[in-house]
């Protein structure tokens, strides 16, 4: 396994994208605008208040797979983590879900009568997906991330009233966790579906794109995944018990 830096703090951003253009929609989740000229990483997350190390450990991870520090992820502050993780959620909304949706629609302007109907079941699909992610993501900006404000909150004081200890024992973060939908199944499912049982269309160009997106999206879910299971769950379950010993 590979777990060597390919991008550092006194690298110049603009050679971060360079290197890796497909890190462009994951630098803009932390806000950072272009027109780097020549400032390095660090200097480009300062001007942006962006933890560095935090930009640092994300991008690596997304450029290699087999690069994932979760025990140094859990030493960053959990706002930070829930930012980048609310940011990936408007990114999801506003943009590729419109951008997928736009895909779908000119397949079904230019599909023949015979297939107007698959295309249909495809758009069906889609929109459904659409409505559970969105389900699952206004859980987690509503319930899930202000709680786990409230319980960094409290473990930084050190002096948590009682209406935190209630709040973790009547619904601690394992709650969440067992709640946790599956939404890379369903994406699988979708993929399957233009895959293996849509027939021919006379619009190839479409659906090469719209499948390369489709895996774009799959790889973003995966990813926000498993900071949320690997790094933000086992985080707060620690603070909950620390929390709980203090009241």
């Amino acid at each position: 396994m590979n777990t060597s830096l390919v991008f550092t703090t006194n690298m110049r951003m603009a050679d971060v994208i360079h290197r890796d253009y497909s890190l462009i929609p994951v630098i803009g989740r932390f806000r950072i605008e272009y027109g780097f000229g020549n400032k390095t990483v660090k200097e480009v997350c300062d001007e942006y208040k962006v933890n560095p190390w935090f930009f640092l450990a994300i991008i690596n991870a997304y450029h290699n797979r087999d690069y994932f520090p979760a025990d140094q992820v859990k030493n960053f502050s959990l706002a930070d983590i829930i930012t980048y993780l609310s940011n990936t959620h408007q990114y999801f909304l506003e943009i590729k879900v419109p951008e997928i949706q736009n895909l779908i629609n000119k397949l079904l302007e230019e599909s023949t009568v015979g297939n107007l109907k698959n295309i249909k079941l495809l758009d069906d699909f889609f929109s459904k997906y659409v409505e559970e992610m969105k389900i699952h993501f206004a859980h987690e900006e509503e319930v899930v991330f202000p709680y786990i404000r409230e319980i960094e909150k409290a473990s930084i004081k050190m002096d948590a009233p009682q209406s935190v200890a209630k709040m973790i024992l009547a619904q601690p973060i394992e709650t969440y966790e067992r709640q946790h939908d599956n939404l890379e199944i369903k994406l699988t499912d979708l993929k399957n579906l233009i895959i293996k049982f849509l027939p021919p269309v006379n619009c190839r160009h479409i659906i090469q794109n719209l499948l390369m997106e489709l895996f774009r999206v799959e790889r973003d879910i995966n990813d926000h995944s498993y900071m949320e299971e690997k790094v933000v769950v086992p985080k707060v379950k620690q603070l909950e018990q620390e929390i709980l010993k203090t009241v």
